[in-house]
């Protein structure tokens, strides 16, 4: 079995990368020899270290969990044209795309074709984790995501469940999980908004840059939260009338973060109300052990999804 992993292509989300890193220690180590068996392993742990430095000023090395605060007042988020997920070369003769994305694309163009493909990215806030599926593999996967459900609940957690009717890519396949994005889909969804400079940014995202080399590959989005919004998903929408309200007041806190410190007021004075209305409001950061945990559960779950359309 050949297997693909990558991290860090959205540069606001810090623990793929910081996973992945774990993973290559483990797989290097004398505790690693099994899966070194089960599997030829392709990682990229890191494949935007330029848009991890702009996010240095929140992404405490080895942090437990993150902080709000810190988080609205400084993530950098890279927009369509620079987003490297969806920004990989259309194949041999293009030549446009960013260095990063040539340089992965030649990397998984020489260990082709792949079995399973898994790009790790998070989320802001949600109500818990979100897995994002191979549409066509969905039928394969229902006893996988039973057994990634049973996991996730035990732990105390509720599963992001939302319904956004294809909207850029996303169908939801079940509860908690969703077919992963697509180009194609987000470049008509920008076009039906006329906006056509923006539709014309988008290229092949990891996904679909690898089953173009490899065929009928499983592929996989992990999508951990960085902070717990408690009642998202109550109605699924669209829109999430629970979801739409914390995104309003996170908005409201950003903005005052922001403001605080382009007129160089006392930033660190609203970094301690931000904490303390987060707080009250019921927002929790979801600890990156446990974003870790769910990862490499969905990791297995491919693994296992794989094995059994071996057989």
């Amino acid at each position: 079995m050949r297997v693909s992993l990558v991290g860090g292509c959205h540069a606001d989300e810090p623990v793929g990368p910081r996973f992945l890193l774990r993973l290559l220690r483990h797989l290097a180590s004398e505790d690693g020899e099994l899966l070194r068996r089960a599997a030829t392993w392709s990682i990229i742990p890191h494949i935007n270290p330029d848009g991890a430095a702009a996010n240095g000023a929140w992404q405490t090395p080895g942090a437990a969990q993150y902080d709000l605060a810190a988080y609205l007042r400084y993530r950098v988020r890279e927009l369509p044209g620079d987003d490297i997920e969806f920004g990989f070369p259309r194949g041999e003769s293009d030549r446009g795309a960013r260095p990063e994305n040539r340089a992965a694309w030649d990397f998984w163009r020489a260990g082709a074709p792949y079995d399973l493909h898994v790009s790790m990215h998070g989320m802001s806030v949600a109500a818990g984790p979100y897995f994002l599926v191979e549409r066509s593999w969905w039928p394969r996967f229902g006893e996988m995501a039973a057994g990634l459900t049973r996991e996730v609940e035990a732990a105390g957690y509720a599963l992001h469940d939302v319904e956004r009717h294809g909207e850029k890519g996303f169908h939801r396949l079940g509860r908690g999980f969703c077919s992963r994005p697509d180009s194609r889909a987000m470049r008509r969804h920008f076009l039906d908004l006329g906006d056509r400079e923006t539709a014309a940014r988008f290229r092949p995202s990891s996904m679909e840059a690898v089953r173009a080399l490899s065929g009928d590959t499983l592929t996989l989005v992990t999508e951990m939260p960085l902070f717990i919004t408690p009642g998202v998903g109550a109605e699924l929408g669209p829109p999430d009338p629970v979801l739409m309200r914390w995104r309003d007041r996170i908005a409201e806190w950003e903005a005052r973060l922001r403001g605080a410190e382009a007129a160089g007021g006392r930033a660190d004075h609203a970094e301690a109300e931000v904490r303390a209305e987060s707080a009250e409001a019921g927002l929790v950061p979801m600890p990156v052990r446990d974003q870790m945990r769910f990862q490499w559960a969905f990791i297995e779950a491919g693994l296992k999804a794989v094995e059994a359309g071996a057989i």
